[in-house]
């Protein structure tokens, strides 16, 4: 097999730009994932937001206990993928939302078995819905109440969901005791591609503001940021703090991480379509920044692709720039060892969470195709887009 200088995949035939995911990357991190598990009994949710490759659900949820979704959407996706395909085995499909559209909430009574509402008035509007359809059809729907712990390490203000004036959570000063009758949970979220200590930290605050109310709960839900399967992530005090409030309140933790599931688990593959200078040279590529990885410009970060530096640490120094109008549609400057010819192919790391659920067809610009390796199958792309997919989500 003609393998790529640094991956094991011969990618030579692959279109682009492409997602790749590799299968025995995801396998590693799942196991990771279900050694906590295993040694803790918390269960562990696919959170869409981050990961919503469905054709890896069924491998998924041999290891994890279901999806939880932020809207409607995700809900079915995560229901008629995951929950409904297992048949022997249990599994869950939760849903948080702010504030619930009255067209849209029967429907997610049907497919969803957690239900967390971002504030009392969302309880109060919707719980006699939530009640009649359990009378109605004798289905368990354990409902719970975000809370906002008021504290959280994210640096990045737009990814900290416990910041100063966030819409997310009820803080302490506006919880409501005589309000909670039918919940059976908390959940809080206050990390972002963190470590455990910052978990620790946070349960600490979470504890001393919430830790009272929990005696009477069923459950309680650490919300996602867990970056569980990252290298230098200590899973023995992630492990130590789920089984402190196991221990202490009686109650089933969960655990939703996005990231952690499929964190450098794929790429995206591009192309150097022409080579352009002003004052320096500019690798104009069929992959952008808007468009494909969105991230690179809203977060910001730069993103590493195999075999390059940062600019002037290697001998060839080049921009990267994207197909689109934007002038912004720049990935990053970037230096390689040896010049850089077009026809050439680039590899972006650790691309398979948050790029791919966030890609859009700006400029009528075509969405990268997906494809995986498995140790089954080898490399096959099973997605391609074509004009269709741009013209349909338009009028």
């Amino acid at each position: 097999m003609a393998k790529n200088k640094y991956i094991d995949i011969d990618i030579t035939n692959l279109p682009t730009p492409s997602f790749l995911v590799d299968e025995r990357l995801l396998k590693r991190n799942l196991k990771i994932l279900k050694d906590v598990k295993d040694r803790t009994g918390c269960k562990i949710l696919l959170a869409q937001k981050g990961f919503s490759m469905f054709y890896f659900y069924p491998l998924i949820g041999h290891y994890l206990d279901g999806t939880t979704a932020s809207s409607l959407f995700e809900a079915k996706l995560g229901y008629e993928e995951m929950e409904k395909k297992f048949t022997k085995k249990k599994l869950e499909t939760h849903i948080f939302n702010p504030s619930y559209r009255d067209d849209e909430f029967d429907e997610i009574l049907d497919i969803t078995n957690h239900i967390v509402f971002n504030s009392f008035a969302q309880w109060n509007k919707f719980k006699g819905r939530v009640q009649e359809k359990i009378k109605a059809t004798g289905k368990h729907i354990s409902c719970g109440l975000r809370v906002n712990p008021e504290f959280s390490e994210v640096e990045t203000e737009i990814y900290n969901p416990a910041g100063r004036y966030s819409r997310f959570g009820v803080t302490i000063e506006n919880f409501k005791e005589d309000e909670l009758e039918g919940l059976e949970g908390l959940h809080f979220h206050a990390l972002c591609e963190q470590n455990s200590d910052a978990l620790e930290n946070v349960l600490k605050v979470f504890e001393e503001k919430f830790g009272k109310y929990l005696h009477g709960m069923k459950w309680v839900n650490f919300g996602g940021g867990h970056h569980v399967t990252r290298k230098d992530y200590d899973v023995e005090k992630l492990i130590k703090c789920i089984n402190h409030i196991k221990e202490t309140y009686n109650v089933q933790v969960y655990l939703e991480p996005g990231e952690a599931v499929a964190l450098n688990t794929g790429f995206l593959v591009s192309e150097v379509l022409d080579i352009t200078k002003n004052e320096m040279d500019i690798l104009l590529l069929d992959t952008s920044a808007s468009c494909h990885m969105p991230d690179v410009i809203e977060m910001p970060y730069r993103p590493f692709i195999f075999g390059s530096g940062l600019p002037n640490e290697k001998k060839y120094t080049y921009r990267l720039g994207g197909p689109t109008c934007l002038a912004g549609d720049i990935v990053g400057d970037y230096s390689f060892d040896e010049p850089v010819k077009v026809g050439d192919k680039l590899i972006f790391t650790d691309m398979a969470h948050y790029s791919m659920v966030k890609t859009n067809t700006f400029n009528g610009i075509n969405l990268p195709s997906i494809a995986v390796y498995t140790e089954k199958d080898g490399l096959k792309v099973i997605r391609t887009f074509k004009y269709e997919d741009f013209k349909n989500r338009l009028s």
